[in-house]
């Protein structure tokens, strides 16, 4: 198993390796199941014979207890006691004899009482016990088990005594027979109603058993050594797994990647968190997309505040130019008759002709600026209604009759005899108005006008256009046509008293009805047209 690393930039843009977790958890899960064999094979070599001999030990006390209150209460010879101390033997692996005063056997768990009987005597009489701290050790007979006696007797086998526990009634000893190479647990004394017993009980090779428990112990913890390997790598990869999706959908949040998710379907803390992650990935982007559109929104409206400024700039640096004129001669001709320049009553009458005309001019061309202030700000509120294009356009070139006749211009109107739109009635007729004056104070040649309505079906459009014969306009003022106050030949625009305003009204109030315009240079001369919705 690889150890995987991850980077990672904190903020201060320093790169820290991250150790997987899988790896750490598969590690802890291997350490924790080794220290638990490793303190079970040390328990095993330190406590296990102390345990083993504990048990021993409370089974003899048992037997003694009731071998005590058996006799105290006489039963010890009925059958119901034999049954019991067969039952108490036979569970704990443990020999029993009992005699009286006068040596005769009163219970024994085997046929044959003599060893066990003599074992007690030994003890009773031939004894020299060790005190009970078992600081030392006693042999009952001086040689080794098959030597003679210096004396030419026969030699007992040699027996080693251990004292565990003794008091007034009874001795607790580990007794070492070489005899019988056997290793015992005794318990002998004096019951209450004064009998003699013996309870004993063989004790295995308490190392080998440890040894033994230990080798198991080896066996089976290196066995689950490898299996807590097999099993802790498969599931901290089920664990890590999301957990490792849902590094990399962060990583892709951080970078204000959202398209990634976690698609995850647990239940638990970590299916949680996904989805916790999801629903923050899906915020996030919501909140960012909105204050990019509010940011968006504010460039908006600061252009258009700067734009507003310098159309402010423009406006009174316009406005202050075209007045300039008409109030000089206003104010000239004004002061000639005050100061009495001339007695001719034709004269005087000339003056205050040009006074009128100037006065009448700006009179204009303030009401033309209103019109447009109030378009281009909204203050004017569009009234979309169904009427006749043709019957308006009729009207309209009926009523400029004597300026037509005035400039000898041949107007031609072509279309259909009704064209029903969709549009403010009185705005459209302002467009086509200024249209109209704007192809009078320019036709020239054949001088011919020509109003044209075309209808489009398919896209439900009525096509209107304004042409006149005469000069093309420049390629470089064709764009700024619709500025305010912008003149191509400003020496012809002030002779017929145009005031530069009249197309910028046209597009203020094509723009409020959402509706196209435009110019164009033909062969001849020039065409200004609108559209208008079908009704």
């Amino acid at each position: 198993m690889k150890n995987k690393e991850y980077v990672i930039e904190d903020g201060h843009n320093k790169k820290n390796k991250v150790h997987s977790i899988r790896l750490q958890l598969t590690l802890f899960c291997v350490l924790l199941v080794s220290a638990i064999i490793g303190i079970c094979v040390i328990a095993d070599r330190c406590l296990l014979e102390r345990y083993y001999l504990n048990n021993k030990e409370s089974a003899l006390k048992e037997s003694y207890e009731k071998i005590n209150y058996a006799a105290s209460e006489g039963s010890i010879d009925s059958d119901d006691f034999d049954i019991e101390l067969q039952n108490i033997c036979d569970k704990n692996n443990i020999s029993v004899v009992v005699v009286d005063q006068s040596t005769d056997t009163v219970k024994s768990s085997s046929g044959d009482s003599r060893p066990l009987t003599k074992q007690l005597f030994d003890h009773i009489f031939g004894s020299h016990l060790l005190p009970a701290d078992g600081s030392a050790e006693n042999e009952t007979a001086p040689n080794d088990a098959g030597e003679d006696n210096v004396d030419g007797t026969k030699a007992v086998p040699k027996t080693q005594h251990k004292v565990i526990e003794q008091n007034d009634a009874y001795t607790i000893q580990i007794v070492n027979d070489d005899r019988m190479q056997t290793e015992f647990i005794e318990m002998w004394g004096t019951l209450d109603n004064g009998y003699l017993f013996l309870v004993r009980s063989p004790l295995e090779s308490i190392i080998d058993s440890a040894q033994i428990s230990n080798r198991f112990l080896i066996y089976i913890g290196s066995f689950a050594i490898v299996l807590s390997i097999l099993l802790s790598f498969f599931l901290s990869k089920r664990i890590t797994e999301p957990i490792r999706e849902i590094t990399r959908v962060s990583e892709k949040m951080k970078g204000l990647d959202f398209n990634a998710k976690y698609k995850g379907n647990s239940n638990n803390e970590i299916g949680v968190l996904g989805k916790n992650i999801n629903e923050l990935s899906g915020t996030l982007e919501k909140t960012i997309s909105e204050l990019k559109t509010a940011n968006n929104e504010m460039k908006k409206d600061l252009a258009q505040k700067e734009e507003a400024e310098k159309m402010r700039q423009e406006f009174l640096s316009n406005v202050s130019h075209e007045l300039k004129t008409p109030i000089a001669l206003i104010q000239g001709y004004a002061e000639g008759l005050k100061d009495g320049v001339t007695d001719d009553p034709e004269s005087m009458n000339f003056y205050c002709e040009v006074i009128s005309d100037e006065a009448g001019k700006m009179n204009n061309m303030v009401k033309k600026l209103l019109t447009l202030n109030q378009l281009e700000f909204g203050n004017d509120v569009v009234s979309m209604e169904r009427f006749d294009i043709r019957m308006l356009i009729d009207n309209y070139v009926q009523t400029a009759g004597i300026q037509i006749k005035q400039h000898e211009v041949t107007v031609d109107v072509k279309g259909d005899d009704q064209v029903f739109v969709w549009g403010d009635e009185f705005k459209t007729e302002e467009v086509f108005m200024n249209y109209f004056s704007n192809a009078l104070n320019h036709v020239s040649g054949e001088k011919l006008i020509n109003v044209s309505i075309k209808t489009d079906m398919e896209n439900k459009k009525a096509h209107i256009s304004v042409y006149n014969t005469g000069e093309l306009i420049p390629d470089d003022s064709i764009g700024r046509l619709w500025e305010k106050f912008y003149k191509v030949d400003k020496a012809r625009t002030r002779e017929y008293g145009g005031s530069g305003v009249g197309l910028s009204i046209v597009k203020a109030i094509m723009d409020s009805m959402n509706q196209k315009y435009g110019v164009r240079n033909l062969e001849d001369g020039v065409e200004f047209w609108f559209e208008l919705e079908l009704a």
